[in-house]
């Protein structure tokens, strides 16, 4: 197939500033991948690369980034739209942009996979997510989320006094229980292996769903103990950075045994990256769910989109593609807690 790809550099800026472990952000400098071929001419496939600053392993200066980025489409163009995973591996915001680019042109639709969500007959149950902030803003993130009618509501935590956080995490269960409200947080590493334990049965007590990641990554042994010891399922994120070879993620795997491993394809391999995460972590009982990573809707709508291949009933990580002034405009609607798709 003769085909080209074109790189469209772009600059989002956040409606309001992000707070995350790694700071806050007001703008979001992302790649769009424009691949045409000659068997369809005038048939676009659009792919967002978008490594996240500090995090992604393909985190480079803007420059060093549109070198390798420039150098991967090439190839690509001289494959003849042959994506060389292997090659690729160590570069998941690029293989991800691909990828979907890819896919995008093949089904010459944003509805990239037959499915009840793409059909728009089914939405993908989210979670509501709570950024970091002081007490007063947490709080009126948690009200306008469940007065939406969000079940399930995941809060990044690690950001204030830890007493403060627990606070928030009793204010909703004295309103809601379990059954009414599943809490999640995300400690983005937060806590130190000597006082984690502690922690961790301290949020069992508000009968919480799970917790992401409560120490840094890279400290296997420390996690092991911890996921073994801890009244609280642990899910595993920043932890999969980085692990790309399917002998490094069978090993990650098998030494920590989660509960749950957090899939992000701009982060975690792409998506044939995600697949190989699941397919490894369904064969040692550990569950999974999926979470954008701060994509325009370009990358959000491909990550709902093969979100919805599988029928994997815990809410997803789905909503952060609506953050931007000057988003993409993607027929996605967030209609009490589900994401639909609206052709």
């Amino acid at each position: 197939m003769d085909c080209k790809i074109n790189i469209v550099p772009h600059v989002l800026h956040f409606k309001q500033p992000a707070g995350t472990s790694r700071g806050v952000y007001t703008t979001r400098k992302v790649w769009y991948i424009h691949f045409t071929s000659s068997d369809n001419p005038g048939r676009v496939g659009i792919g967002e690369c978008a490594p996240l600053p500090d995090l992604s392993w393909d985190a480079l200066p803007d420059a060093d980034y549109e070198q390798v980025l420039n150098r991967a489409c090439r190839q690509v163009e001289e494959q003849g739209g042959v994506l060389d995973y292997e090659a690729l591996q160590d570069y998941p915001s690029i293989l991800f942009g691909l990828e979907t680019a890819i896919r995008h042109h093949a089904a010459g639709s944003w509805a990239l996979w037959d499915t009840p969500f793409s059909r728009s007959e089914a939405g993908i149950p989210i979670n509501g997510l709570i950024w970091m902030g002081d007490y007063d803003r947490m709080l009126t993130q948690i009200e306008t989320k469940m007065q939406a009618g969000f079940r399930c509501i995941k809060l990044k935590i690690g950001a204030i006094h830890f007493d403060e956080e627990l606070a928030l995490l009793k204010y909703i269960r004295a309103h809601f229980s379990r059954a009414e409200i599943e809490l999640r947080v995300d400690a983005n590493g937060a806590f130190s292996p000597s006082d984690a334990l502690d922690k961790l049965k301290r949020l069992a007590e508000l009968d919480l769903h799970s917790i992401e990641q409560p120490i840094c990554a890279g400290q296997w042994a420390e996690m092991a103990r911890l996921t073994s010891e801890s009244p609280l399922p642990i899910a595993l994120d920043e932890e999969l950075i980085g692990c790309n070879a399917l002998h490094g993620k069978e090993k990650l795997l098998s030494v920590i045994r989660p509960q749950y491993i957090i899939l992000k394809p701009s982060l975690h391999g792409g998506i044939c990256g995600g697949e190989e995460w699941i397919a490894l972590a369904e064969k040692r009982n550990i569950g999974w769910w999926i979470t954008s990573a701060l994509e325009s809707n370009i990358g959000l709508n491909a990550i709902a989109q093969w979100c919805a291949t599988y029928n994997n009933p815990l809410p997803q990580g789905l909503g952060t593609g609506m953050l931007f002034t000057d988003n993409v405009e993607m027929p996605l609607e967030i209609r009490s807690d589900c994401m639909w798709f609206g052709k």
